[in-house]
């Protein structure tokens, strides 16, 4: 009998849960509607803003930025930043008018590399910093072309901070001692020599299957002797 009761019990429970849901439902059943019509509104804009919109401008800035790489790799880069007569409007409006989309992200880093040959650093620096991006390469090399801005304008200390932060964030055998090798250069025009053997130094130790490795002993050894 206990056992029956206490099962009874439990129905009633269940009962009453349901009744009470059942009620909370009819009596919010409007908020609760607004609430699911107000998701589906904002899923099907954000789907649509993508579809109708993100999508096709991406393409466009992609269709833009084609031209302009065809220049920039034949060394026009006056043409390739500017752009020409017959249509291609060049990477600084492609970056303006694409702006939020990768296309025109990556046409600020066209940019500054675009500056910086034409002996333009100071908008090429502005040009490289305002590039986002997490790759690998593209990021640190991006750095390191600021901290080679840098070096022209006769800034030092900025030129081989960028290179020191190219070098860590790019991590690389490929990439790093390159980084490295051109802040050791300018700490040794600085005069700073213990700061130049560190770096030479980064690239034995931490780099020693790059090409610069090879002979890297007989820099850590110049600048010990420039030392004394």
């Amino acid at each position: 009998m206990a056992v029956d009761k206490k099962n009874h019990h439990e129905a009633l429970n269940v009962e009453d849960a349901l009744t009470q849901s059942e009620a909370f439902l009819i009596k919010n059943k409007k908020t609760i509607i607004g609430v699911i019509v107000a998701i589906v509104v904002v899923v099907a804009v954000v789907l649509m803003y993508k579809n109708l919109y993100e999508k096709p401008r991406e393409e466009k800035a992609q269709v833009a930025l084609f031209k302009g790489q065809e220049y920039f790799d034949a060394s026009n880069f006056e043409q390739a930043l500017n752009g020409d007569s017959i249509g291609f409007i060049g990477f600084v409006k492609v970056a303006d008018q694409y702006s939020g989309t990768a296309a025109g992200n990556l046409a600020k880093a066209y940019m500054g590399i675009c500056y910086a040959h034409l002996g333009q650093y100071e908008a090429a620096i502005k040009a490289l910093d305002d590039f986002s991006g997490k790759d690998q390469m593209v990021t640190p090399a991006m750095k390191g072309a600021i901290g080679s801005c840098y070096a022209n304008l006769e800034q030092l200390d900025k030129a081989v901070s960028y290179l020191q932060k190219a070098a860590d964030e790019a991590d690389s055998n490929s990439l790093s001692p390159i980084y490295l090798m051109k802040a050791g250069e300018i700490l040794i025009k600085q005069g700073k020599y213990d700061a130049a053997v560190k770096a030479y130094t980064t690239i034995k130790e931490k780099y020693a299957r790059s090409y610069q490795a090879m002979d890297i002993d007989k820099y850590i050894e110049q600048a010990k002797l420039l030392k004394k």
